[in-house]
């Protein structure tokens, strides 16, 4: 293929022709360990940074751990702003991982694990355009190539981390490049706390309408407690074999296992089994508006996976399927379950068992308080109006994320410049 005028054909593909091809070793000024650090759950006053708070990009802490009291970090070790920290080892898919500290936390340090890597300014003076250049696709598979280990403990040694090839264009350029990427960053930021605080919102309104401590305007009188038994009629699914292809081949109903469950709405599922399957026993079908409770997986660990099927459905063994009775509005229903998903765990939980599991007639058993149908569907229409905007954010901030990712391929190999 004919290059276009200005560019030029290199180890790292095309690119503009003012633009250079550097090995990373030549671009630092130094490159830093972190401490090995004994560290614990229990808060302390020094936040440590390890592998797991490392994503593409950015920094992760929604779980933290901290060094141990009697230690005393180095100063060294702690992170300041715009520090580009590079992920030494992990699993072989995740070791490599870079990202730039922004100040997630008013005081951190970084372990052993990671390396910070300090650029001379004379060649990249932006650590943003340092964090984007090595989270670009070409470079995170470079830097997997260079990964030596098993799948489950791998590592990036110093000296071949070095030898890697990175684009440095002209330095205004590299400035321009990371200001309009960061201007996405902050846009998904911004994105990110609104849906956090807009959960945060729900939350709260769940706790005062689902539990009747706050009522809507209208409505008045006893809600009454019924066991989740009372509530419908509780199917249970099952997995057709899958040694046979008319079970499976063209599949006329979404086939629901636990981990299909990810959404509070399903509309489709990753498998389909046929009506052949339903119609000889294998697989079992549920009607639209029922309500999905996972009652056997790890992440009940976690958390409580409810759902509600806008479709018939077949479901698997995992699966507890509640078709609600007359009288009862599934979407609240839904609502009401996730709400009391804590409970339901603590209250429902097998012990003992290797993989997580709910006691179904303990599930049976549980008690809900239920108002009448009329301010069952009030309370549904609000909470569902708040789960509209939070998949509105959540879809704009997706949308958000992948034009980033565009923008990425696009400047950073320089067929967009920005001048």
């Amino acid at each position: 293929m004919e290059l276009k005028p200005g560019y030029k054909q290199t180890e790292v593909g095309v690119i503009p022709e003012e633009w250079e091809v550097k090995s990373l070793g030549t671009v630092l000024a130094n490159s830093t360990l972190g401490g090995n650090y004994p560290n614990q759950a229990n808060e302390s006053a020094y936040p440590l940074m390890k592998m797991g708070n490392v994503a593409r990009g950015s920094f992760d802490l929604s779980k933290i751990e901290y060094i141990r009291k009697n230690v005393a970090p180095e100063v060294r070790h702690r992170l300041k702003r715009g520090d580009v920290i590079f992920n030494t080892r992990n699993t072989l898919d995740l070791v490599g991982k870079v990202a730039i500290w922004r100040e997630e936390a008013p005081i951190a340090y970084y372990n052993s694990n990671l390396m910070r890597l300090e650029f001379d300014p004379s060649q990249i003076r932006s650590p943003a355009f340092a964090n984007y250049i090595l989270n670009q696709a070409c470079s995170v598979a470079r830097l997997r190539a260079l990964a030596t280990g098993t799948t489950s403990v791998a590592a990036i040694y110093t000296r071949d981390l070095m030898g890697l090839p990175v684009v440095v264009p002209p330095m205004p350029e590299q400035e321009a490049i990371a200001m309009a990427l960061e201007d996405l960053d902050s846009l998904i930021g911004v994105l990110r706390s609104l849906i956090s605080k807009k959960r945060s919102i729900k939350q709260a309104a769940m706790q005062e309408l689902l539990s009747g401590k706050r009522r809507l305007p209208g409505f008045e009188g006893e809600w009454e407690v019924k066991r989740l038994g009372e509530l419908g009629t509780w199917r249970g699914g099952m997995t057709p074999s899958m040694q046979n292809p008319s079970y499976w081949v063209n599949g006329d109903f979404p086939w629901i296992s636990s981990g299909d469950i990810k959404r509070s709405q399903l509309s489709d599922a990753n498998q389909h089994v046929t009506a052949q399957a339903v119609k000889q026993g294998a697989a079992v079908v549920v009607p639209a508006q029922t309500i999905l409770l996972v009652t056997r997986s790890g992440i009940l660990r976690k958390h409580l996976p409810v759902a509600r099927i806008g479709k018939p459905m077949a479901i698997n063994q995992d699966i507890k399927a509640l078709i609600p009775r007359e009288g009862l509005c599934s979407k609240f229903l839904l609502h009401a379950l996730a709400w009391a998903g804590n409970q339901i765990l603590s209250s429902c939980m097998k012990s003992g068992t290797t993989v997580e599991s709910v006691e179904f007639s303990w599930l049976k058993a549980f008690a809900l308080s239920i108002p009448l149908l009329e301010e069952q569907e009030a309370i549904a229409s609000v909470l569902s109006d708040m789960d509209a905007e939070i998949s509105a954010l959540d879809a704009q901030r997706n949308r958000t994320r992948a034009l980033k990712q565009a923008m990425m391929q696009e400047l950073l190999t320089g067929r967009i410049r920005l001048r």
